[in-house]
């Protein structure tokens, strides 16, 4: 794997809809693409990230067959933004569903802001920079 390797990070989520107002009204990420139509026995699905980013987050959910998300104090999703965190960006991801909390690793905290999504998934936004 290179440095031009694409990464999709993949999770269920019980509500795709609060996932995507957590995830693109929060932090401003773009709907990707999405399942436009419920198809019997496929997942309804919603991929969001930078437009043109080497990454995204895919969000499933199958209703067929739910998936109760089981998320650890330790899934973490890191963003290293290189600058403080700025307050009202956390302000936005708590008024689009997230919960901010404590991180299980004190360096999270010394080091930027953990905030939960709807379904219990913690997203950290680190004021340190990818070195």
């Amino acid at each position: 794997m290179g440095t031009g390797t694409r990464i999709r990070i993949a999770r269920p989520s019980r509500d795709l809809a609060a996932a995507e107002r957590f995830y693109v009204d929060g932090p401003g990420l773009a709907v990707l693409w999405r399942t436009s139509e419920r198809v019997p026995g496929e997942h309804d699905l919603l991929m969001v990230g930078p437009p043109g980013g080497a990454w995204h987050l895919e969000l499933t959910h199958d209703p067929e067959h739910p998936l109760e998300p089981t998320p650890t104090v330790d899934d973490l999703f890191v963003v290293y933004l290189g600058e403080p965190v700025e307050p009202q960006l956390v302000d936005r991801l708590v008024a689009a569903g997230g919960t901010r909390v404590r991180a299980h690793n004190p360096y999270w905290d010394e080091h930027g802001v953990t905030v939960a999504d709807p379904d219990g998934y913690r997203l950290v936004l680190c004021a340190r920079a990818w070195e």
